[in-house]
């Protein structure tokens, strides 16, 4: 028996275009769109033969509707894949790709899987994230949850009362940065974007190529006129939130063995993974202690890290992060191509559009030896992913 962990790898990421939330995908399924990127993936990489694929990991924060009925395993029928191959649904919020990205990533390195396809969908036009939801009571009536904390943007504000020094000034700066990083690498991220058919009653059929929602010509001016939707005199707006978004996303992962036996290409390799609860109030804290632990697990520190794709919940979670490891809010290895304020943050999906993203820049960047994906996530949790640049050469 071998019993010797195996090395990891992420092979390819692809994502479909990611539409406002009412707009663009309103009528169109989710589990179309988790579909279109599964195929996208098999089209990329034409020496994967189907059947190998072990399982198939797809998250969606509201399971219900199109977005119900063990997805995993309908959109892996629905795409193509044999009959054979299996597949679950998963759920940790924001973070329920970047789970199910960790969880078949486990099940590779243990000798359990060789090959498997993780994502995740959300269509927030049609499934607001707590729709169909009955809380416990008990969360309420004994203090266990503040009310708050199951309203994303009053823990936002709370985060701004707990880091004072995290001006609304600040996140403005940070918001309109990401907006100009995004537009001057939209050629480059659009490699990894596979067209997706959309339908409106009013419209007909259109086939969508690009982000709805990027707002390049975002200025310090327009965002100090921004009401502050969620506390009267607040802090935080739409302009420094990510915007409610349809999309989906899909990545390959693969042993380091298997990879090599089939000509599949490498794009990162995964070094390790944490995840790690906070004040539920606060949510925002939470990619902080899930990076400590996971560089400490895998015997780094935050200064052998090269790039950062930090998910862009709002400005001031990023900026905590930020603030926390001494990092200054404009430093070229954080969100280098833009971010999840410019871009959209589809909920479950975000987790691999991250590490899509993270690969692509490790392809440009051969200095650069280490990256981590972070995010987020409702009612306090944070995670974070370790990833190794295969193309380093060398610090600078």
């Amino acid at each position: 028996m071998n019993d010797t962990i195996r090395d990891v790898v992420f092979v390819d990421g692809v994502r479909t275009p990611f539409g406002k939330a009412g707009k663009l995908f309103e009528e169109t399924r989710a589990d179309d769109m988790i579909i279109r990127c599964i195929r996208s993936l098999l089209r990329r990489n034409p020496g994967l033969p189907p059947e190998r694929v072990d399982e198939v990991a797809l998250a969606a924060t509201t399971q219900i509707g199109d977005q119900g009925l063990t997805l995993g395993r309908t959109a892996a029928l629905l795409a193509g894949l044999p009959k054979s191959v299996p597949g679950y649904s998963i759920d940790r919020m924001c973070a329920g790709a970047m789970t199910a990205v960790t969880s078949v990533s486990s099940a590779i390195a243990a000798r359990q899987y060789d090959i498997a396809i993780a994502g995740g969908v959300e269509s927030m036009s049609n499934h607001p994230m707590g729709e169909g939801v009955d809380p416990n009571p008990r969360i309420i009536a004994e203090k266990l949850v503040d009310p708050e904390a199951l309203n994303m943007g009053n823990t936002a504000e709370n985060l701004h009362d707990l880091y004072p020094h995290i001006t609304k000034e600040r996140a403005d700066a940070y918001a309109v940065g990401t907006q100009q990083r995004y537009a001057a690498a939209v050629e480059r991220l659009s490699a990894d974007v596979t067209t997706m058919a959309a339908r409106s009653t009013d419209d007909g059929w259109t086939v969508a190529t690009a982000d709805e929602l990027p707002r390049p010509g975002t200025t310090l001016e327009g965002l100090a006129s921004l009401r502050t939707p969620f506390r009267p005199h607040g802090r935080v707006t739409a302009g420094t939130s990510a915007p409610l978004t349809d999309g989906a996303t899909a990545c390959l992962l693969a042993d380091a063995e298997t990879a090599a036996e089939l000509g599949l290409p490498v794009a990162m390799k995964m070094i390790g993974f944490a995840f790690a609860g906070v004040d539920p109030e606060t949510m925002g804290s939470g990619p902080i202690p899930a990076t400590e632990k996971a560089l400490a697990r895998a015997g780094l520190s935050i200064e052998d890290i090269g790039l950062f794709e930090i998910n862009e919940a709002f400005a001031v979670q990023v900026l905590a992060f930020l603030d926390h490891f001494k990092i200054a809010d404009d430093d070229p290895r954080v969100n280098p191509w833009g971010g999840a304020i410019a871009m959209g943050h589809p909920l479950a999906s975000s987790g691999v559009r991250l590490m899509t993203q993270l690969a692509r820049e490790f392809a440009v960047h051969p200095e650069v030896r280490y990256g981590i994906t972070t995010m987020c996530v409702g009612l306090g949790q944070g995670g974070t992913v370790i990833w190794e640049n295969p193309n380093f050469k060398g610090a600078k």
